[in-house]
């Protein structure tokens, strides 16, 4: 059981890290400004459902790595 949940621990750990290094950020700045182009050729729309599905992600693995660890002091 205790492995179990070591390996929960670890993989929830490794995707919170990826999905919030790949959330952009809420003000873009210089960058959005220079990069606009880009954003007129992807559409407002497709960035919204990535940065929607990044936050869906982000909580549910923030979720899932507490309540593993809270698990793994519990059985230690």
């Amino acid at each position: 059981m205790e492995v179990l949940f070591t390996v929960l621990l670890i993989l929830s750990s490794l995707v919170l890290i990826a999905s919030i290094l790949l959330q952009s950020g809420k003000s873009a700045g210089l960058s959005g400004a220079i990069g606009g182009g880009a954003e007129q050729l992807w559409g407002k729309n497709k960035a919204r459902d990535y940065d929607a599905k990044f936050d869906k992600i982000t909580k549910v693995s923030a979720v899932v790595f507490m309540l593993s660890a809270l698990l793994m002091a519990y059985i230690q």
